[in-house]
């Protein structure tokens, strides 16, 4: 079809308008021809319809030729000077058939002239206008000069001065219009330039906006003074894990929360010159993981100056949060590694002595008494103080893991078998490990990671007293990496809890050191991996694991000291 072709959409879509126009001129001017030769003579004049007759036959056929031509032939410059020819024909044999020098008809070369113009552009009303000026100068003058006949039996007797008189004032006439729609064609061309040229520049700019906001590593958010989200960046998109066809139209505190007295203060401080407040919120990703966002907020102008939304920038702190909260960590390991490595000393030597010389007592006393059952709490209590003992070094000073390819479905397997035959283990717990069927290969410390697996299980048990579930999930990201998955529905926890949650020392439930857990981020940090908390009161506590699956390099021994 012709609005396929590279250019002619806008220019056969105006061919096909010049055809239904032509077709449709011609049956109003058979109808004009018919009612005025029938008012005049008081019937229809068989030689004036016999004249228009056949010219509109032929522009019925003609047209017909031309839709197929339009459908069919590519060269629409080459159908449009065509036609235009065509029409100047018609015209000519149209005025010679209805009264030559005084036809009314004259005025259709100026329409033919115009057509030209907005056609083919400034050379072809030119072209247009001394053509029909020519043709209809060469038709009067035969017809007056007796070289073709009259046709039309109503044309009034005129002189010759006269009949040069009209012929000169049609060709003058026919001349300036051809230079006026010239002229119009050359500024219309210019203007169709400068705004093209204009719209490709706005289309340009258009483009490098885009690309300068696609390419800013930093999130962007457009939203409406309601607060709900209209532009959303590619990296937006890459820190969140929402897609924006996720997120138009919905409202920003899905990811910041609360904005109203942000908001009010980010506008202030624009209004006053001031700096830009900073801001952080936490909100969660696409894939349910704990985010830590730090926002600033402007104010988006229109052109006229007035404020029509809002401009979110943020950025992904949870690394950031995550290695402050690893150096303030490490600060404390510090410190304890020192105390520890004096405990071991001070303490677990004299320890033994007491539980040996314990044991000897109670050999002598009988097994039922008050004196044994107190050795037997003292003996008992000195365990729990050598286990703390154990825990700080390990805490302090963790061996470095044997790292070998493990699959840890086998692992979490593992210590789902030893939690159900655990005395923790009520009846209304229901455990449930979920693994894939393909094996999920890692290089880790085996016993390490089931300490991990062992401690968040445990951990889990125990914020249930009254029964629950628990669910062990296992998956492959799309980023390569293995992800395990504790969810229980026990008792939750606050934000203040899960925020001190792998701190050493933090208060613990179950009256151990506050170490199980603190040793838990160790060995998933020194294997590479992340762990992740969600929680909340009442509604149980989620923890994700993500551990690199290609093999990692052996790292280098510490020493240990104690």
């Amino acid at each position: 079809m012709f609005w396929n072709w590279k250019s002619g959409s806008t220019f056969g879509a105006k061919l096909w308008l010049l055809v239904a126009g032509r077709l449709a001129a011609a049956v109003l001017l058979l109808i004009a021809s018919a009612l005025w030769t029938r008012e005049q003579l008081g019937a229809l004049d068989r030689d004036g319809w016999h004249g228009t007759l056949p010219i509109f036959l032929a522009v019925v056929a003609l047209s017909a030729c031309y839709a197929v031509a339009l459908r069919w032939n590519r060269s629409l410059q080459l159908q449009a000077s065509v036609q235009l020819l065509v029409d100047v024909a018609l015209v000519t044999w149209l005025v010679w058939a209805t009264g030559d020098v005084t036809s009314p008809y004259t005025v259709l070369y100026i329409i033919i002239i115009a057509v030209a113009s907005l056609l083919l552009g400034s050379r072809a009303a030119i072209y247009a206008a001394v053509g029909c000026a020519a043709m209809f100068t060469a038709i009067s003058l035969a017809a007056v000069t007796g070289l073709l006949p009259r046709f039309a039996r109503v044309a009034p007797e005129t002189s010759y001065i006269k009949t040069i008189q009209t012929i000169g004032l049609n060709d003058v006439a026919f001349l300036v219009v051809g230079l006026l729609a010239a002229r119009l064609a050359e500024r219309q061309s210019r203007y169709d330039v400068e705004l093209s040229e204009a719209a490709q520049t706005l289309a340009n700019l258009r483009a490098l906006h885009e690309r300068i906001v696609e390419s800013i590593r930093s999130g962007v958010i457009t939203t409406d003074l309601e607060g709900r989200i209209y532009t959303f960046n590619t990296a937006a998109e890459e820190i969140t894990g929402y897609e924006v066809e996720d997120v138009r139209g919905q409202e920003a505190t899905i990811f910041f929360g609360e904005l109203d007295e942000r908001v009010r203060d980010s506008l202030r401080a624009a209004a006053s010159g001031e700096p830009t407040p900073r801001f952080e919120a936490d909100c969660l990703s696409a894939d349910g993981l704990h985010l830590r966002l730090g926002f600033g907020i402007s104010p988006l102008f229109s052109e006229t100056g007035e404020t029509t939304g809002l401009v979110i920038t943020f950025q992904d702190l949870t690394d950031v949060r995550a290695m402050e909260e690893t150096s303030r960590r490490q600060d404390r390991l510090a410190a304890v590694g020192r105390v520890a490595a004096g405990i071991a000393h001070e303490i677990r030597n004299p320890l033994a002595a007491m539980r040996g010389a314990i044991q000897v007592l109670r050999s002598d006393v009988e097994a039922d008494s008050s004196e044994a059952q107190l050795m037997e709490i003292i003996l008992r209590e000195s365990d729990r103080l050598n286990k703390i003992i154990s825990d700080f070094l390990t805490y302090a000073r963790p061996r470095m893991g044997a790292f070998t390819n493990v699959d840890l479905r086998e692992t979490l397997h593992e210590t789902f078998t030893l939690l159900r035959h655990s005395p923790e283990l009520r009846d209304g717990h229901v455990l449930e490990d979920l693994t894939p069927d393909e094996p999920m290969l890692a290089s880790v410390d085996e016993a390490q990671l089931k300490q991990v697996f062992w401690n968040l299980s445990r951990n889990a048990m125990q914020a249930m007293p009254s029964g629950g579930r628990l669910r062990a999930e296992m998956k492959r990201t799309s980023a390569g990496r293995l992800r395990i998955i504790f969810t229980d529905t026990g008792q939750g926890m606050s934000p203040e809890q899960v925020e001190r949650l792998f701190e050493p020392f933090s208060s613990s439930t179950s009256g151990g050191t506050g170490l199980g857990l603190s040793i838990v981020y160790q060995i998933i940090r020194d294997h590479g991996g992340t762990i992740n908390v969600r929680s909340r009161e009442g509604e149980g506590t989620t923890i994700t694991i993500e551990l690199p699956e290609e093999r990692r390099q052996e790292p280098e021994v510490r020493s240990q000291n104690g």
